[in-house]
């Protein structure tokens, strides 16, 4: 389904989706492929997404607001309790919630608690295994009916995110169960995040590529500064670490691993915003996560101890 857009507004539908799921079931990269453009950032370390990003999706005459969720798991520390709250938060705010199942895994204990919570969701459950390619027909259904049998499930969908497959359809029937009504963002826009956010999520994104075996991910990343100028985009960030032996892992030898961090987050920044990026890194020791105002950077609530 392409973008329309100016239907009719007698005919527009419009509706908040949350996709939630175990860490790494694949609701980023779901995210992205519905949406059709990068919103949420990719990466196998677990519990990459920490906030409720907005992805946003034409199809047909229904805009359908995707809310990427952290991953559903127990949390140990306080930026754990905080990104699980931001996660509930974006299923209490939908009027559809999608529940993402790696299929490759089936049911572990993070989806156990899931499914348990999601008993007492008012919201329409659709259910969506993701990896298909990577299971045997018998074992999906299996798991398909296993899972409906435990929760009164709306539809079921099997899809794999990273290539496409199944995901139109999908996409389809979520556009045909939104509720009628005016659309809630310009028709061109595919997130609701302020571009500082998703500039400082590029960079992150890139950290965690580059850095996932020798990093942990409670590393942040804030644009400190953002300059719009005739010949481009003045951006400066700073990367926050624990201790100074991540500082010069960041860093690398001679100063290359920062390098290159920053040429592959401003080649990919400068493709989003369609004009030149001038980025700026810095990495700073600080126990970033028992600051608050670090929280609130990244749309987070700082949870009393």
């Amino acid at each position: 389904m392409s973008r329309d857009p100016d239907p009719s507004a007698a005919d527009r539908r419009c509706g908040f989706i949350a996709v939630i799921g175990a860490p790494n079931a694949g609701k980023s990269t779901l995210v992205n492929t519905l949406v059709g453009t990068k919103v949420s950032i990719v990466s196998h370390k677990a519990q990459t997404t920490r906030t409720a990003l907005r992805g946003i999706a034409i199809a047909g005459a229904s805009q359908l607001v995707f809310i990427d969720t952290p991953g559903m798991f127990q949390p140990r520390r306080r930026l754990d309790r905080a990104m699980l709250e931001a996660a509930w938060g974006g299923v209490g705010d939908a009027d559809l919630v999608l529940l993402l199942i790696d299929a490759s895994k089936g049911l572990d204990a993070e989806s156990e608690r899931i499914l348990a919570k999601l008993e007492t969701v008012a919201a329409p459950l659709i259910l969506v295994l993701n990896k298909i390619d990577r299971v045997a027909k018998q074992r999906l259904l299996t798991l398909a009916a296993d899972l409906n049998g435990r929760l009164q499930f709306a539809a079921t969908f099997m899809v794999s995110a990273l290539d496409g497959s199944g995901v139109e359809d999908l996409k389809g029937y979520v556009a045909r169960q939104v509720p009628a009504g005016p659309w809630h963002f310009p028709p061109d826009e595919v997130s609701d995040a302020p571009m500082r956010l998703l500039a400082a999520e590029i960079t992150r994104e890139k950290v965690y590529q580059r850095l996932h075996d020798e990093l942990p991910y409670q590393i942040a990343v804030a644009t400190t500064a953002w300059q719009e100028k005739k010949g481009g985009v003045r951006v400066e960030q700073t990367i926050f670490v624990e201790r100074d032996s991540q500082r010069m892992i960041v860093l690398g030898k001679g100063g290359q691993m920062i390098k290159r961090l920053s040429i592959e987050a401003r080649t990919e920044l400068a493709e989003i915003l369609g004009t030149p990026v001038h980025l700026f890194l810095h990495v700073k020791v600080r126990e970033w996560e028992n600051d608050p105002e670090r929280y609130q950077e990244l749309g987070l609530t700082f949870p009393k101890a």
